[in-house]
């Protein structure tokens, strides 16, 4: 009986219902907020972004409402992220490339004209001296000309009355007159305070001690030029550069961004204060990687070779202690090491000068830089080496080694004819992976020497020790201009050279793509 009852079709469709109306409830919610959001990126002028979650939006209604695309919803939630946070930002930067973007041209053109427009200036011809009086109806402005006086209505400064009328008058006003302490302590409030007069001239404080009329800085034309009411130049738009610009180059800040086509990319093949120290840094780049790759590789395979030994007892104690490296913290380590070889108090010169006298300048030479960025990154890297070497040493048959040992092989041509070649093709991809991640190890290199020493005579900051995405970062968030638009071209540069790098080594190792 109770069976029956639930399994009525009344409850069924109610359980249906429920059920739809849920769902349905959902969906119409995340639109919602999607929708909310993207008019709130519009309204921001973020067009871009805008643009990219009602893509995104769209995209995503049309998977889960049409039912032909139902095997696709599961999928879909990787393909947006991977839209969302790879792909979109790689189109963005690329886009930025082509484009002047940097620190004095942020905005758009609309908005430069705004911020042009709604710049003042106060007359020093209209410009009067004032006291403050109190009285139980407000605060008077009373203002003295050379030709006549002036006095405001009371107003009440706390309650936010900033506005009043001035009409002339020939004595004092009445109220208790303020000195400059009392004046000083409502700076902020007399800062807001603007004063017509009879003939609509706005005035406000110029000083302690003083209020002048406030004019428009600029006056626009029909043409789209704009004047200066202080000097009398005239400044007109030029998009080529995203200046407003006068008749003698004088340009006005700030600018707006424009497309300057092929401009960034051609002047790190063109510019000389660039292209020398690019090409420097490119060099070191690749070096630096490679000679990781390298080093980690030797000294994890030998270190990996070693705890291999039979007749070595303890494997366990070496293996902790030698995996510990890999277990700090990289950023630890690094200032670790950047106070060991401080050139003054360093306990590593202190060593050398006690035995050798020797105390090198590891921070001041690019070459001992450079020597020193390679010492601290084999210290960080070697452990991760040792661990994968370690498990492909287990795989190699033994026999090969007593067959070896029977006619008369050493551990070096072991080493050379048995281990290498065995264990080189399985770890490509992981040096290739290796070789990708120390051609973009920014951590490094700004927690350590942070570029320097500098390359004397670039004309954006670069270091001996910079890699490259250090390099670009400089550039983007440490130069004076900011230029953003040079940044996007560099890193988009990086990004081709380690994608190209990246299928060279794959095509070599024979790895299918």
């Amino acid at each position: 009986m109770i069976t029956e009852t639930l399994s009525s079709p009344g409850i069924e469709s109610r359980h249906f219902m429920i059920r739809a109306f849920l769902k349905w409830g959902a969906l119409a919610a995340l639109v919602g907020m999607s929708l909310y959001l993207i008019l709130a990126l519009y309204a921001q002028r973020e067009f871009v972004f805008a643009m990219l979650f009602l893509v995104l939006t769209a995209s995503a209604v049309m998977v889960f409402f049409n039912r032909k695309l139902y095997a696709h919803r599961y999928i879909f939630p990787a393909i947006a992220g991977m839209g969302l946070f790879v792909i979109f930002p790689l189109m963005y930067t690329i886009g930025i490339g082509f484009t002047n973007y940097s620190a004095s041209n942020l905005l758009s053109f609309g908005q430069v004209q705004e911020n042009l427009l709604s710049r003042t200036y106060q007359s020093e011809a209209v410009r009067y001296d004032y006291e403050l009086y109190k009285t139980n109806a407000g605060y008077i402005v009373h203002l003295k000309g050379k030709h006549q006086n002036l006095t405001s209505a009371p107003m009440d400064l706390e309650a936010g009355e900033t506005t009043a009328p001035v009409l002339p008058l020939s004595g004092q006003p009445r109220g208790e007159a303020l000195g400059i302490r009392d004046i000083i302590q409502l700076r902020e409030l007399l800062a807001k305070v603007t004063l017509i007069t009879e003939d609509g001239r706005e005035l406000s404080q110029a000083s302690l001690r003083s209020f002048a009329a406030i004019h428009p800085q600029f006056s626009q034309h029909d043409n789209g030029s704009l004047t200066d009411n202080q000097s009398g130049t005239t400044y007109f738009p030029d998009h080529e550069t995203g200046f407003y610009r006068s008749a003698d180059g004088e340009t006005l800040s700030p600018g707006w961004t424009v497309n300057i086509g092929w401009d960034n990319y051609l002047k790190v093949v063109s510019d000389p204060t660039i292209r020398g120290p690019f090409f420097q840094i490119f060099v070191w780049t690749l070096s630096f990687a490679v000679a990781t790759v390298i080093f980690t590789l030797a000294l994890g395979l030998l270190l990996a070779n070693l705890l291999q030994w039979d007749q070595i007892r303890g494997k366990g104690f070496y293996r902790t202690m030698l995996i510990l490296p890999y277990a700090v913290p990289a950023f630890i380590s690094i200032l670790v090491f950047k106070g060991l070889f401080n050139q003054n108090f360093g306990e590593i010169n202190l060593v050398l000068e006690g035995l050798f006298g020797l105390r090198p300048d590891w921070f001041s030479d690019p070459a001992l830089a450079r020597t020193m960025i390679l010492i601290v990154n084999t210290w960080l890297g070697y452990p991760y080496m040792m661990l994968l070497c370690m498990g492909l040493l287990q795989a190699i048959p033994k026999d090969l080694y007593e067959a070896s040992a029977m006619d008369g092989a050493g551990p070096v041509s072991n080493l050379f004819n048995i281990t290498l070649p065995l264990i080189i093709k399985p770890l490509m991809p992981l040096l290739i992976a290796s070789f990708a991640f120390n051609f973009n190890n920014f951590v490094l290199i700004a927690l350590l020497t942070g570029g320097a020493p500098d390359i004397i005579g670039a004309s954006t900051p670069a270091g001996t020790t910079d890699l490259l995405v250090s390099y670009t970062y400089r550039i983007a968030f440490q130069d004076s201009g900011q230029n953003f638009g040079l940044a996007a071209a560099i890193a988009t540069a990086i990004f081709l050279v380690v994608g190209a790098l990246s299928l060279v080594n794959l095509k070599l190792s024979k790895i299918k793509v």
